[in-house]
């Protein structure tokens, strides 16, 4: 089997059709580092490459599935990342290429020719639910949650997967507040195909995978380019190139780098509670004094 830094993929032990495709950061609720968006894609094509695999399974190490891209990395360091540049002037350019590919490392879940199921547990969160709603099919225990709150400051979904996953009003509901979402809620709303109790979410999804995993290779792949054509043909890859550019812009207008200094200056965890708090979130000329203090606050300290 392949060797990653960020993940795991082998195939089931009991179901060798299935691979299952595990991310491997329990330390840090599987949040994204560096590595792991182009891991998923090597993953991926090492499963599209054996020809015994017919269905992947995508699930998170330890407490859950993913909680996001990893902001002890992206957002309270002090490193300059080509996701959150400090040089000036910031580089557009250079922050969409960065993300994009991101964007497409976890797209390669919903354009290779295996069905893909996303197995949540816990939380799958901001760049979680990325990953998640790139797969086919989510599966997800009860008291699972999925959302996206950085779209509160700080991102934007660059995958757009949530409009076509759940339709306009619902889409907007949840980015609009950046609220997230059990389990119960999500097969209710037809964002997942299952919500099962925790203790029954394994077997209900290699279940399922098992069941698709009796149909020829190429019976799947055509069903499911004929689906993806859909989307495609409703403008997906255009609006997610809009959404990575916006995802850019929310980290460096002034209210995202508030937020930015706020992590540097406070920590993580407390920039991450002032913004799924619901209190009013600093913006414009606020942001820009805030900012000013913060800075301060950096160079005194040692």
């Amino acid at each position: 089997m392949p060797a990653f830094r960020s993940l795991l993929i082998e195939k089931d032990a009991q179901q060798p059709r299935i691979a299952r495709l595990r991310l491997n950061r329990p330390e840090r609720l599987n949040a994204i580092d560096e590595h792991m968006p182009g891991e998923i894609r090597a993953a991926v094509d090492w499963a599209v490459a054996d020809d015994q695999v017919h269905v992947i399974v995508v699930e998170g190490a330890g407490k859950g599935f993913c909680g996001g891209y990893d902001l002890s990395i992206f957002g309270e360091g002090q490193i300059d990342h080509p996701c959150q540049q400090e040089r000036q002037p910031w580089d557009p350019m250079a922050d969409h290429a960065f993300m994009k590919r991101c964007t497409e490392d976890f797209m390669s879940l919903w354009r290779c020719p295996k069905p893909t199921i996303a197995k949540v547990h816990g939380a799958a969160v901001a760049g979680g639910s990325d990953i998640a709603l790139c797969c086919d099919l989510l599966v997800m225990a009860d008291d699972a949650r999925i959302g996206y709150m950085p779209t509160r400051v700080w991102g934007c979904p660059t995958t757009a997967m949530w409009t076509y996953r759940l339709g306009p009003t619902r889409a907007k509901q949840l980015m609009f507040t950046g609220d997230v979402i059990d389990g119960r809620t999500a097969a209710d709303w037809g964002l997942a195909n299952l919500a099962v109790p925790a203790a029954e979410l394994d077997a209900a999804t290699i279940k399922l995978a098992a069941r698709i995993a009796g149909v020829p290779r190429s019976q799947l792949a055509m069903h499911k380019m004929v689906v993806n054509q859909v989307l495609l043909s409703m403008g997906l890859e255009q609006t997610q190139q809009l959404a990575t550019l916006f995802d850019g812009i929310t980290r460096h207008n002034p209210e995202g780098l508030w937020f930015r200094r706020y992590a540097q200056a406070e920590g993580f965890k407390a920039a991450v509670a002032w913004r799924d708090s619901g209190e009013p979130i600093p913006e414009g000329d606020e942001a820009r004094a805030r900012i000013a203090e913060l800075e301060a606050k950096l160079r005194r300290e040692p």
